[in-house]
């Protein structure tokens, strides 16, 4: 059993190893640092395969003592060991995968600090708690009232974030009607004014109209253009469109 110990955490140690290694590889693919969370994912597979290991080797030890009680258990056991890793790895996969999609969604949507973060954690509630089910059904567990508790809780959980879009999403929409509009009125190279700021046009973009003033670059959101008065300016005359 010494000798068995011993090379269950060997084996451990390089399972161990080769995970970290290729999480720390999948998180600076995309610039980033693998988190602890991540890596602490390795060390449970690692503890997983070493009392997996153990199991075997004491199986076997009992069978020559000749314990049939223990070893015909420990039969049951082992034969039900493949369907409890493969519940296990689904739900370590839906882990990764999780806080994966945590890091996409906040890095790509077009929306504020706030809302991304909350986008992105409903990403990654959706996807573990997706994992988790299905690896809880393929271990064995009866997931009937788990699964009635779940889909409430994701029904408010998409609802909240719903609503954090639309309010989020608000300002950004907002900014490219309003940048929309002021492509049509004005021109690049033309003089105006925009509440108080007034300078020449530089040039547009998706949600901003670039000024340039006596105090250097100044970016206007577009949704300026509903809410202040635009002037284009004439010579010493103005034309007011608001």
């Amino acid at each position: 059993m010494l000798l068995a110990a011993r090379f269950a955490k060997v084996l451990t140690l390089r399972l161990v190893t080769l995970l970290d290694g290729a999480i720390q590889r999948l998180f600076q693919r995309r610039g980033a640092t693998a988190p602890p969370s991540a890596l602490a994912s390795g060390r449970v597979v690692g503890e997983l395969v070493f009392w997996v290991v153990m199991l075997f080797f004491l199986t076997a030890a009992m069978h020559i003592l000749g314990v049939e009680t223990f070893t015909a258990w420990m039969h049951r056991v082992l034969g039900y060991l493949p369907t409890l890793v493969v519940g296990a790895l689904i739900i370590l996969a839906g882990f990764l995968v999780s806080s994966l999609a945590r890091d996409i969604v906040i890095a790509a949507a077009p929306l504020e600090t706030a809302s991304r973060r909350l986008l992105g954690r409903g990403a990654q509630a959706i996807i573990l708690v997706t994992a988790i089910v299905i690896g809880a059904d393929q271990i064995g567990i009866n997931i009937t009232f788990v699964v009635i508790i779940t889909s409430v809780i994701l029904a408010a959980l998409l609802g909240g974030v719903a609503l954090a879009l639309s309010l989020g999403a608000r300002t950004y929409v907002a900014n490219l009607i309003g940048a929309r509009y002021l492509r049509e009125t004005y021109r690049v190279g033309q003089r105006v004014r925009i509440g108080e700021q007034e300078g020449r046009v530089l040039e547009f973009s998706a949600t901003a109209i670039v000024l340039e003033t006596t105090a250097g670059r100044m970016n206007i959101p577009g949704k300026v253009f509903n809410e202040l008065p635009s002037v284009l300016l004439v010579g010493n005359s103005a034309d007011e469109h608001r």
